[in-house]
């Protein structure tokens, strides 16, 4: 019996530390898991310039919330008003030609203490950025002909903008998140535009809606 002593002790230790060992996985596992999902659609109204005029720039984004840390989804917007052409640049000469941008991307949010009722995130949107121009001449007008305003010589290239946003927990499923960025531009050729043409800073207001 004595002899068997030694043996039923090493059986206990054994056990004990495979079961420590399963707790130190399962937390592991754990950590690394999704322990919560949501999502959120935000509206959002930029202000920036494009070849040194002001551009008003409503945009939409969204996606899926994980761990009340970080959103993946996709964002677009695009610009509302008269951004002039230079006359050496104008498809159609003699005409009131504008610019017009937008983008679409994928986007990422990563939020820090989501349940602060003040707290910060930092996002990123990448994808592709688009210019052309249109006439604008009659947009003031009631009765003006859509056959006017033709899109004109589009151009697509790459975009990333990272940005950081202040956000402010209104309610559980509303959120105020004002913010800045900054739009780079990779290729963008034609239209009379470079890439330091539509390169710059941008703010922007945003309120967000959904299950955070």
């Amino acid at each position: 019996m004595m002899k068997n002593i030694p043996l039923l002790i090493i059986c206990l230790v054994a056990l004990s530390a495979s079961d420590v060992l399963a707790q130190e996985n399962e937390t592991i596992f754990k950590s690394a898991g999704i322990h919560r999902s949501g999502g959120y659609a935000a509206i959002s109204n930029k202000f920036t310039k494009i070849n040194g005029s002001y551009a008003n720039m409503p945009g939409i984004y969204g996606g899926w919330f994980i761990n009340q840390r970080f959103m993946l989804g996709i964002g677009a917007a695009a610009t509302t008003n008269y951004i002039p052409v230079p006359v050496e640049s104008e498809v159609f000469p003699g005409r009131k030609m504008s610019y017009q941008y937008g983008q679409i991307g994928l986007m990422t949010e990563y939020v820090v203490a989501s349940t602060k009722w003040v707290h910060f995130n930092f996002n990123l949107l990448t994808g592709t950025g688009f210019t052309l121009q249109y006439d604008r001449h009659d947009m003031d007008d009631w009765d003006f002909e859509w056959d006017d305003h033709d899109d004109q010589d589009p151009k697509f290239f790459f975009l990333m903008e990272p940005g950081v946003q202040v956000e402010f927990n209104l309610l559980k499923w509303m959120r105020f998140s004002p913010g800045v960025s900054y739009r780079q531009a990779f290729g963008g050729k034609g239209n009379g535009l470079t890439d330091s043409d539509l390169s710059n800073i941008t703010y922007n207001v945003t309120f967000k809606f959904g299950k955070f």
